[in-house]
């Protein structure tokens, strides 16, 4: 390497690393609302449509990343409060940023924490193409509740079998000469999923994670 490619790559390192490889994962962000009501705050879900993709589950308002609309994640995050539940940017006050997620399903999360004013709940407007309810849970619910514990297993498929029940190659590890252990499924990662149930609903998945570690600042 030249000198003056080493003090190239010295400039151009982030003075923040990022996360490496962003552009392939679906990148997004989601609000998590809190409003206090009587002296105790409340989280406030949204349960998707059952038309939607994942409808039926309980998760914070959210979505994903829009280039040449969103300046940032901030932006995506409140822009999509605004859009599923009718919650305006002016009513929100975001006090703070969690951890960025990378989840095995192959998403980017980005968790901002925002206060909202108690009296939006009276002007909420919901989307019903994409929001089938909303749910207000007291935070010391899942302070006080030890959520249910399982682990999943992620595993990286080189093929997989189509609907017409034919094999289909993702990835040509035959042809381009890879060791045999490839040829199989392999990696078969596990991690822990944790779920609540709170009265007659289900809390779980990418969901559990940012409770976890919203629980763990609060």
């Amino acid at each position: 390497m030249k000198k003056e490619n080493l003090k190239k790559l010295s400039k151009n390192l982030p003075d923040i690393p990022g996360v490496l490889g962003r552009g392939r994962f679906f990148n997004s962000a989601v609000l998590i609302p809190l409003i206090k009501i009587k002296g105790e705050y409340f989280l406030l879900f949204q349960k998707r449509a059952a038309t939607i993709r994942q409808g039926g589950d309980i998760c914070f308002p959210g979505g994903g990343f829009e280039e040449g609309i969103d300046k940032d994640f901030k932006d995506t995050a409140l822009r999509e409060t605004y859009e599923e539940l009718g919650i305006k940017a002016e009513d929100i006050k975001i006090i703070g940023q969690l951890d960025t997620y990378v989840a095995p399903i192959g998403a980017i999360i980005e968790p901002f924490v925002g206060k909202i004013k108690k009296s939006v709940l009276k002007t909420m407007v919901i989307d019903k193409d994409e929001v089938e309810k909303t749910l207000l849970i007291p935070v010391s619910f899942f302070k006080n509740t030890k959520p249910l514990e399982y682990t999943l297993a992620h595993e990286i498929q080189p093929y997989r079998i189509n609907e017409k029940g034919e094999k289909e190659i993702l990835f040509p590890v035959e042809e381009l000469d890879l060791p045999d252990m490839y040829k199989k499924p392999w990696g078969n990662k596990r991690h822990k999923i944790w779920v609540y149930k709170y009265e007659n609903e289900i809390i779980w998945g990418i969901t559990s994670v940012i409770i976890n570690d919203l629980l763990e600042k609060y």
